[in-house]
């Protein structure tokens, strides 16, 4: 494991003069900082290959199958797809703001949305970026590999019997992708291929514009000419867009000139040097990735020396052999992507930075029924909570558009989903969402509390006031919507508060009222209103009103048909046994308000029969879906079978990891990358490690018995402002170190040892389950 005995975030660094870069984040290109701005460390720290977690390859990856063999780099703003072919290598590039469409508020006839790549719009390449060295080809001793511990990929191979290395990243202080060709001389040229016949704008760049107004640009310099020649060659991109999070300015700056200023970050990091520019990487990357190491037991010799595909191979085929270390890297990766993939502009979408075509299957967009949230699930546990803040200033970017449409569309009467009552307030959203304030597909009632549920949550784990005071809009809108929505029902003699006409996604009849899944989640965001109210001290007399609402509301009950949690406010199950959704099970994960030991046995029954009748095998984020709630549970075996089934090599079309591990979703006759599994599936196995939730933080509570032999965890986050460091030895923890990050109070559980921890802000506490009190 990497040394942790002096994090980047305690390195000592080096201003290169001027002062640091700053401005407001934006979702295209950032406001530029001269290369002698940006902060830069005194020395570099790699994490050495004998203990840096890999993944690695024995061969390039071939192009019509870049999205399942190119290795992702990213800084949050841009990213791109690595080939590594020697001697023709190709890197595909994509910008998270360069978006076609608007606003799309124009309803169809049945009172829904467009839902097309013209109107709602769609996410797609930026450019390819083409790198000929045509003498380099009959290479040997050939390795490609993604270095998640110093966020490099890197390629090494012999040619002439001279040792040659090139190392590709995505520096987020530099705000440009670097390539870097050394090791011996080096003859070749870089082209730059725009993917939607845009024009030339000089030698290495291109500049286009979006009939949405979105102007985009994208330039790329090196150190020896478009055509070079050398023993260290550095090539530099960069590009993006205009775009800006602000709605009163329609989401676009007409004053940002995008190639000009791609050309100025790209110059500027090209005279840093490719030295410093990577050391300001490396040290940029290891502030965040260093904050959380996993040690799950070791593999196998056999298993360690096989390339990743092969691994992944053995080990589906091969089930009773553990591969712990496997399963570590795949937790990481997924760490890597949150790093790489969201930091200060729009969040991560269905394949967040990374793109093969201009045409992504559902738009490449947002989907408030599971997947974006999904996406941000991970962060706060994982230690980085600075990745979770591009989710909550994007939907604060958004409201005041989500809540004009509201206004304007939502009670149209062609609306299957529209409010009976004839009221309307506060703010809702599609299925779908794009960047411009749209919406796209069907109106989505539950995803407005759906998306508050993961805003709050991210206050849970920080316990950051000033965060929860610039999210309370989106929270009392939300509640407003709710308040105008919900319709008295009288059942079993007691007046009740239901949901009106809806959905449970993405099954069943379109117009039941009542549905568990609007029922919970709208139960959880009162719950978290009436919190943010009281933590804020704001709006006593709506808190106490939005309180008396939640009382009101109908909550589900246990179908005495089937056994299950009932989906609807009907015994009988009215959509598929196996649907790939848990939408009735938001109650119980990600949401609270049915946990094991304090809801009642009758409930847990429900939960547990309605998991075993959704079944074991489904699309990734189905499945790591399934397995949070089977860790929830406390049984460790349904949990990790299941997170087996999300490693299962995807091979012939099928479902399941991809050689450079994305989770592939099958199309029947294709496979599409699809972020949310390999962000759901780590969640899965840090709530099999550490679950916490209001006033509880339980250890080890579902450890599979391939990792419990030994292990150690640091850095996992834990709600009510936490963070956990833990060791283990044949199943039982051995120490744990807690750190309060904001929380003061908590009890932690090990079985049937628990113990109730006080601490102030910023202390920490070592407890050794069996000691009678903590030391």
């Amino acid at each position: 494991m990497p040394d942790q005995t002096l994090p980047p975030s305690r390195r000592t660094f080096l201003k290169l003069g001027g002062a640091v870069g700053a401005g407001v984040a934006f979702g295209g290109l950032r406001p530029f900082a001269a290369s002698a701005d940006v902060v830069r460390p005194v020395s570099e720290d790699l994490v050495p290959p004998s203990r840096a977690t890999t993944l690695w390859y024995p061969a390039p990856a071939r192009e019509d199958k870049i999205i399942e063999q190119g290795l992702p780099i990213g800084n949050g703003r841009i990213g791109a797809l690595v080939g590594g072919d020697p001697a023709a290598d190709f890197l595909y590039l994509a910008d998270a703001s360069l978006w076609t469409g608007g606003a799309n508020d124009v309803l169809e006839d049945d009172g829904q949305f467009p839902y097309e790549r013209e109107k709602f719009g769609t996410l797609g390449l930026l450019a390819k970026l083409r790198i000929a060295v045509p003498a380099h080809t009959g290479v040997s001793d050939y390795r490609r590999t993604l270095d998640l511990s110093n966020g490099l990929v890197v390629l090494t191979y012999r040619h002439q019997g001279v040792s040659y290395r090139r190392e590709y990243f995505a520096s987020h202080p530099d705000d440009v992708v670097v390539v870097r060709l050394s090791g011996g001389p080096v003859t070749g040229s870089v082209s730059l291929e725009p993917t939607r016949g845009e024009q030339a704008a000089g030698a290495g760049a291109f500049t286009g514009t979006f009939a949405n107004g979105l102007a985009y640009a994208c330039s790329v310099t090196t150190s020896g000419g478009l055509a070079f020649s050398g023993s260290e060659v550095v090539i530099v991109l960069s590009g993006g867009t205009n775009y800006v999070p602000d709605a009163a300015r329609g989401f676009l700056d007409a004053s940002l000139d995008p190639l000009a200023l791609a050309k100025r970050k790209a110059a500027a990091a090209l005279a840093t040097g490719g030295g410093a520019l990577r050391a300001t990487h490396v040290a940029d990357y290891r502030r965040l990735y260093d904050r959380m190491t996993v040690d799950l037991g070791r593999s196998p010799s056999a298993k360690r020396a096989l390339d990743t595909w092969s691994r992944l191979v053995a080990r589906h085929a091969d089930p009773g052999v553990p591969d712990p270390e496997l399963e570590a890297s795949y937790l990481q990766f997924g760490r890597y992507l949150t790093i790489t993939g969201s930091r200060d502009g729009l969040p991560m979408g269905l394949q967040g930075l990374w793109q093969n075509n201009n045409t992504p299957d559902w738009m490449s967009d947002y989907h408030t029924d599971i997947n974006v949230q999904m996406n941000y699930w991970l962060a706060d546990r994982a230690g980085l909570p600075e990745s979770f803040t591009a989710l909550a200033d994007y939907c604060l970017a958004q409201l005041p558009v989500w809540t004009d449409s509201t206004e304007r569309l939502f009670n149209d009467p062609r609306n299957r989903f529209r409010n009976t009552s004839g009221k309307i307030a506060g703010w809702a959203v599609a299925f779908s969402t794009n960047i411009y304030g749209g919406s796209g597909w069907w109106w989505h009632p539950g995803g407005n509390a759906w998306l508050c549920n993961s805003l709050w949550d991210h206050y849970a784990f920080t316990q950051d006031r000033a965060y929860l005071a610039r999210i309370y809009p989106l929270l009392k809108g939300a509640c407003e919507f709710w308040e105008s929505r919900l319709l008295p029902m009288t059942v079993d003699g007691v007046e009740v508060l239901v949901d009106d006409h809806d959905w449970s996604p993405e099954h069943g009849p379109q117009d039941a009222r009542g549905i568990t899944y609007a029922q919970e989640i709208v139960w959880d965001l009162f719950e978290h209103y009436r919190d943010a109210a009281a933590v804020l001290g704001r709006d006593r007399a709506y808190g106490d009103r939005i309180g008396g609402l939640q009382q009101k509301l109908y909550l589900p009950k246990v179908s005495p048909t089937t056994g299950w949690l009932e989906e609807w406010m009907s015994p009988d199950n009215l959509g598929e046994t196996t649907h790939r959704h848990l939408s009735p099970l938001i109650g119980f994960f990600p949401g609270d308000r049915i946990a094991a030991g304090t809801a009642p046995p009758e409930l847990l029954d429900g939960v547990r029969a309605l998991l075993i009748a959704r079944g074991t095998d489904s699309f990734g984020w189905a499945c790591a879906w399934r397995s949070a709630c089977w860790a929830r549970l406390k049984d460790a075996d349904r949990a990790y079978q299941l997170l087996l089934t999300v490693l299962r090599p995807s091979v012939d079309n099928g479902n399941g990891t991809a050689p450079n591990f994305f989770d592939m979703y099958s199309q029947g006759s294709y496979t599409i990358f699809q972020i949310d599994a390999n962000l759901g599936a780590p969640t899965a196995m840090v709530e099999m490690l550490v679950q916490s939730r209001p006033g509880v933080l339980e250890l080890l509570p579902a450890l599979p018995a391939a990792w419990a032999a030994s292990g150690r965890v640091t850095g996992i986050g834990a709600r009510g402002g936490f963070e956990v460091d833990l060791a283990w030895h044949d199943g039982k923890v051995t120490r744990a170190v807690l750190r309060s990050v904001g929380g003061t109070r908590t009890e932690v559980r090990a079985g049937t040892w628990r113990r109730t921890i006080t601490l102030r802000p910023g202390a920490s506490v070592t407890v050794r389950p069996g000691d009678r009190l903590p030391h």
